[in-house]
């Protein structure tokens, strides 16, 4: 009877023990270490000790199940040993059932429920065990790690680097789903993670739509460019727009109470030259070491390809920026159920994002998309079909397709069994 109460006995410390380890491990790999760092920057040792335990998540994880393994061991024989003494022969298949139920329930699926919903106040309770039994281990752990290495070297598994950009953003929706952050957050988010990606040509302002002014303009068709276009900037062009010659700010071009006596040479600022490859991270650089609010961007053959303002580049972060002299339009206009009318200066992955669509087209805006699939100069009423849109020519602006009517074809309805003659 004494030695059925001492296996008894030991069988539910073993028990806790496996309940133990199974809540450390969730406890560490679900805690958030902003929040462990901010409790121990508070003075908070047990936090500061949790905090320094995961820095080296390979070596804690070994001691844990090492530790786990070692217990469900224990368990398991010394619950045969106290069954087969009570009931002979079925005692070993009676010990199998009983510690089962009694380790998943106990040992492993109730702690494990608990450190999930409390990793950071689990971890810190844990920490201080944890810390003697890794010295305890540490023999077993640097065995484990030469093993592991060898593994590594035969198997040629590589280290996983870094997540890649497509990772990120699938774990970015995957936590807007789950309601921690809300749509603006994940906007934000997945912007500034994209952000590096994106090139000059992908969010200039192309030379056909350029404001500028030629050195030699009047002081009033200056003044007049400036009162209609409502910009603060303007470049500064000599025979042709290909050669921008300097960057003139509205405040330099008035004086007090009137426009300046000085000429556009001398109040004009040298412009900055990239190329439209330039990553848009690397030109928010050059704009703030160069201090300035404009970059002409070049093509391949010299010439002005357009211009980027460091508005623009903010703008891929925080998203539209309006001021008081900006008209608010909507890029894409419902007119009516499946037809949309469309701005083409729309950027063409949002487009084919919006209608779900797919293409393998180098073109950056919607109306240069438009152009090669029609293969002409675009004229008003000019239409075709792709994919699953039919896409007509609303509006021209010269040479360029400024407004595209689309409309969605209606997917025909799958016909049911037995309905065909």
């Amino acid at each position: 009877m004494t030695e059925t109460i001492q296996y008894t006995v030991a069988l539910i410390l073993l028990i806790l023990f496996s309940a133990y380890f199974s809540a450390t491990e969730t406890a560490f790999s679900s805690l958030s270490r902003t929040r462990l760092k901010t409790l121990a920057e508070k003075g908070s040792r047990r936090a500061a000790l949790a905090l320094s335990l995961s820095d080296n998540y390979d070596r804690l994880i070994s001691t844990i199940l090492i530790g786990n393994n070692v217990v469900n061991i224990a368990a398991a024989s010394i619950g045969t040993v106290l069954f087969v003494g009570l009931y002979g022969d079925i005692g070993a298949t009676v010990s199998t059932v009983v510690l089962t139920v009694l380790v998943l329930i106990f040992g492993e699926v109730t702690p494990k429920s608990i450190a999930k919903d409390n990793p950071e106040r689990f971890s810190m309770f844990s920490a201080p065990f944890i810390r003697v039994l890794i010295w305890i281990f540490k023999p077993l752990n640097y065995l484990f790690g030469l093993w592991k290495k060898m593994i590594s070297r035969l198997l040629r598994i590589e280290k996983g680097g870094r997540m890649s950009q497509e990772e990120l953003l699938m774990l970015v929706d995957e936590v807007q789903q789950g309601g921690s952050i809300d749509k603006e957050e994940g906007s934000l988010l997945k912007n500034a993670i994209s952000f590096s990606e994106r090139r000059a040509e992908d969010i200039l302002t192309h030379r056909v739509d350029l404001e500028a002014v030629d050195i030699d303009s009047s002081k009033e068709e200056v003044a007049k460019v400036f009162t209609e276009s409502k910009f603060s900037r303007l470049p500064v062009y000599e025979e042709s727009i290909d050669n921008i010659v300097g960057i003139v700010n509205q405040k330099d071009f008035y004086s007090g109470t009137g426009i300046t006596s000085k000429s556009l040479r001398e109040i004009m600022t040298a412009p900055l030259f990239v190329l439209k490859t330039e990553r848009i991270d690397e030109l928010f650089r050059l704009l703030k070491e160069n201090k300035s609010h404009i970059a002409v961007v070049l093509d391949e053959y010299g010439g002005t390809f357009g211009i980027v303002t460091m508005e623009d580049i903010l703008e891929e972060l925080v998203g539209e920026i309006y001021d008081e002299h900006d008209e608010v339009t909507e890029e894409i206009r419902q007119l009516s159920e499946g037809v949309y009318l469309v701005d083409c200066l729309i950027n063409l992955d949002d487009f084919l994002r919006f209608f779900g669509l797919s293409s393998d087209s180098e073109s950056i805006s919607l109306g240069g998309w438009v152009m090669e699939c029609l293969g002409k100069v675009p004229e008003v009423g000019d239409s075709f079909t792709y994919q699953k849109v039919t896409a007509e020519v609303a509006e021209t602006d010269g040479q360029r397709v400024a407004f595209l009517k689309v409309t969605k074809q209606e997917e025909e309805p799958e016909e049911e069994p037995g309905e065909q003659e």
